[in-house]
């Protein structure tokens, strides 16, 4: 088979494949953690995620994607576009064929909700336990708790 019989072939699936997709113009979202649900099935307009791969936004009909969250910000915009942030400490985020949108984090809190004195001293306290880590196990969750408290820190601010 030649090169072009199979890029005309391959243009023929896709073009079909796209047409197949039950993409949504709402896009429904599912926010929740172990101490908390924020969303079950809400139509949203935006949602903005921290991730591995970088920060990304989130509209409808989205390509479906699987990502894992970092510390951060974790932006919602409703239809009437009200924002409301939420700290995560990890966790995924699912973006479907369907415009439906889960976002599972270990631990997830609403950035009205944090106190930025607290969040300095839990930084401050975790990087004391960092410099006296003794061992590389100590030292790796130390590390990861100071990344998490940094991170908690600068959403608060």
């Amino acid at each position: 088979m030649s090169f072009v019989r199979n890029a005309r072939l391959l243009a023929m699936r896709g073009a079909r494949l796209g047409q197949n997709r039950s993409y949504s113009d709402d896009m429904k979202l599912t926010f929740a953690a172990a101490n908390k649900t924020f969303f079950d099935a809400a139509v949203v307009r935006q949602i903005d995620v921290p991730s591995f791969s970088g920060s990304f936004g989130i509209l409808a009909k989205h390509v479906p994607t699987l990502a894992v969250l970092k510390p951060g910000v974790v932006q919602v915009t409703d239809n009437e576009g009200k924002v409301t942030k939420y700290f995560v400490s990890s966790g995924s985020v699912t973006v479907n064929e369907d415009s439906s949108v889960q976002v599972l984090a270990e631990e997830a809190h609403n950035i009205e909700d944090i106190d930025v004195s607290e969040a300095r001293q839990l930084l401050s306290k975790y990087q004391s336990e960092l410099s006296s880590a003794g061992n590389d196990k100590a030292k790796a969750e130390a590390a990861i708790a100071v990344e998490v408290a940094e991170a908690l820190v600068k959403a608060a601010e």
